[in-house]
């Protein structure tokens, strides 16, 4: 078969847009956990749409309690149900999906006396949910590929000695602990924003949504100031959180048309631009929202 030469006009062009391609494409980050009825984590990571999923939460640890995870009906963890995850875990991860284990969330008990607290929770996450060894890990056998800080309450100290006592746990095992963060979008988060400046977060998903300040129906302007002040922290990539219906938050929510239009042409450029987080999977499961935006992010 013939082959059609390029010019060098055409080559140049044809290589730039490959470029483009590769440094403006985007994942979808979703949280997995808290409600009834949304798909199993196995089914979440087999639709292809995401590439990170976020178990949600741990919302009891720290200051001497016994660390308690919940995830919603799927499972009940203090007779040792969530075990059954495990073989889901290993699914999602054998088709190259993340998954990381968020702590804190919007209504718990947790938080941090001192930097020795954050030791012991660095080391009850290792040996519990991540590389090391313990006779009772939550999640059976599976290791998780990182820890998520969803911190919004419990105080803002020592979340920068938890995040740097993970990552130091981390050099001792097979692969690197991930950590991200989920904090609000005025800048800078009252809680995460310390535990963030380490450095050492490899993803920070923003919360543009219940912030009417600095959301995206705030104003180009106003949403653009947010969005470059995050563009500033030492992190890896910064991730567009985002509702996925109008139901998932009480506000910030962008039809799909008006993100793919309006709003990711704004960041795309970004060379931090990571793609889009949703919360969460059981309102993306009515909406389609991630089907809907997966080509454009």
């Amino acid at each position: 078969m013939a082959s059609r030469v390029l010019t060098p006009l055409q080559l140049t062009a044809t290589l730039l847009v490959a470029l483009l391609a590769t440094c403006h494409a985007g994942s979808i980050a979703v949280y997995w956990g808290q409600n009834d009825g949304e798909a199993s984590l196995a089914e979440t990571c087999a639709s292809g749409n995401y590439e990170f999923v976020i178990l949600a939460f741990l919302p009891k640890f720290g200051k001497g309690q016994t660390p308690q995870l919940d995830l919603g009906s799927h499972c009940d963890a203090s007779s040792g149900g969530c075990k059954s995850q495990s073989k889901d875990i290993h699914s999602c991860q054998r088709g190259g999906v993340k998954v990381l284990l968020s702590i804190g969330g919007g209504d718990g008990s947790y938080g941090l006396s001192s930097p020795g607290d954050a030791r012991q929770v660095a080391m009850y996450l290792w040996n519990n949910y991540l590389g090391g060894t313990s006779s009772f890990r939550p999640l059976g056998d599976a290791v998780l590929d990182g820890i998520d800080f969803d911190i919004e309450l419990g105080g803002a100290k020592f979340w920068n000695d938890l995040a740097t006592d993970l990552k130091n746990l981390g050099k001792k095992g097979d692969k690197t602990v991930l950590l991200s963060a989920a904090p609000q979008c005025p800048f800078p988060d009252e809680w995460d924003g310390n535990a963030i400046n380490t450095g050492l977060f490899d993803f920070v998903w923003v919360q543009f949504y219940n912030n009417p300040e600095c959301q995206f129906s705030a104003g180009r302007g106003a949403f653009m100031e947010a969005w470059k002040r995050w563009e500033s922290v030492p992190a890896g990539k910064i991730f567009l959180g985002l509702p996925a219906s109008k139901d998932a938050a009480g506000t910030g929510f962008v039809p799909a048309g008006e993100l793919t239009s309006r709003v990711l042409p704004l960041i795309k450029g970004s060379p931090k631009y990571g793609g889009v987080m949703l919360w969460s999977k059981f309102y993306d499961d009515r909406t389609g929202y991630s089907s809907a935006i997966k080509s454009h992010v």
